[in-house]
């Protein structure tokens, strides 16, 4: 199977510092007691095993937030020497409400595989689930900020949940001329009762009718441990018929996702998934969504 796989994480606990994995907690997502170990690209690689990766996008580890263009700075490293081009796109992140957020853009954008930022916006009403604590859509610095990614022609990966996705695609209508890409089919942790589903199934058509916003089919394992190909099923459906073939795609979020199933494990699931669309439809959801998207 061939893929380009547009959602991975790369660390190197022995020279880079990731606050997260400095001290790390059980959470909703998983134990990340169980990822604290060096993951290069090399282990990827190997726990790619069978699956034939052509291309790599690389998205934000929550490096060090008082310096976030060192983990770009390595990784263009990596890609200039050993990694022979990958990780060949770059999702950098950087605090959009900070003062300095505009130098740092700037910065990111100096590397040649830089294509994006990713700044996690995840809020919640239960402490359980919540990941920044504030609503930094609606900070008038932080949506200044958010305007210059058009000029450094920046995509933004948008990391957010259901409750939150009315807001986001006004922002998407504001900035139509900036490519958004939902991370992890929107995050439906709220999926034990019938108003969850329905907040995530709306605010999922809401992003959708932005023609700008894209989504990554990924991350279901941090929300269904236990999963199996019937349990992502319905899900997947939903997304590839909301966004359609031509603005979704499958990614792996290794090695978060590791902690749940083999890199060979999940992609084969996404293919029996999609098993019965056509060659062209599947082409694009593995391989030529993510070229064009990340612009790899």
């Amino acid at each position: 199977m061939q893929v380009v796989d547009p959602h991975i994480h790369l660390w190197d606990l022995k020279t880079h510092h990731y606050p997260w994995l400095a001290n790390p907690q059980t959470s909703f997502v998983g134990d990340a007691r169980d990822l604290q170990h060096d993951y290069l690209l090399a282990d990827l690689l190997r726990d790619a095993e069978a699956i034939n990766v052509l291309k790599l996008v690389h998205v934000d580890a929550n490096h060090d937030p008082a310096d976030p263009v060192e983990e770009t700075r390595w990784l263009q490293g990596i890609a200039d020497g050993e990694g022979r081009g990958k990780p060949n796109g770059i999702v950098a992140g950087a605090d959009l409400s900070a003062d300095n957020a505009p130098q740092v853009l700037e910065a990111h954008a100096a590397f040649a595989n830089t294509r994006g930022i990713r700044q996690i916006l995840n809020v919640h009403d239960d402490k359980r689930y919540d990941y920044v604590g504030r609503h930094y859509m609606r900070e008038p610095q932080w949506r200044r900020h958010f305007a210059l990614l058009k000029r450094f022609g920046l995509s933004f990966d948008l990391q957010l949940y259901p409750s939150q996705m009315d807001e986001a695609a006004q922002l998407a209508r504001e900035h139509a001329d900036t490519q958004f890409i939902v991370n992890h089919g929107g995050m439906f942790v709220d999926r034990n009762s019938t108003r969850g589903y329905r907040a995530w199934r709306d605010g999922m058509r809401s992003l959708a009718a932005c023609p700008n916003v894209t989504v990554k089919l990924s991350g279901f394992a941090m929300f269904d441990h236990a999963w199996t190909v019937e349990s992502l099923r319905p899900y997947v459906h939903e997304l590839i018929d909301t966004f359609g073939h031509e603005r979704a795609m499958f990614a792996s979020n290794f090695p978060v996702d590791r902690l749940f199933g083999s890199y060979t494990a999940i992609w084969n699931a996404y293919a029996q998934i999609v098993s019965d669309a056509s060659e062209s439809e599947k082409q694009a959801l593995f391989v030529r969504n993510a070229e064009r998207i990340y612009r790899i």
